[in-house]
């Protein structure tokens, strides 16, 4: 009975702040702790210059190709 007199005084919300949702945070492996938030951007991030470096490679491939291709095309002509 003393329990429900207690109960009734406080109020829903302060019952319930124990309960709250927190944010999850992730170590990475350095000692730092990220939140979901900085961990989604830092994924995006690293996507972002991961698909550029490819890119990059990529470009890179394709002008060697077509400098090997000219050069063989010009020491055909050169015979």
């Amino acid at each position: 009975m003393a329990m429900r007199a207690i109960v009734k005084k406080i109020s829903p919300a302060r019952l319930m702040e124990g309960t709250r949702m927190t944010p999850r945070y992730f170590s990475d492996g350095n000692g730092r702790v990220l939140g979901e938030e900085e961990k989604a951007a830092e994924n995006i991030y690293i996507k972002k210059m991961e698909r550029e470096r490819l890119e990059k490679l990529k470009l890179k491939a394709e002008k060697e190709k077509a400098e090997a291709e000219k050069a063989q095309s010009e020491k055909v002509w050169i015979i």
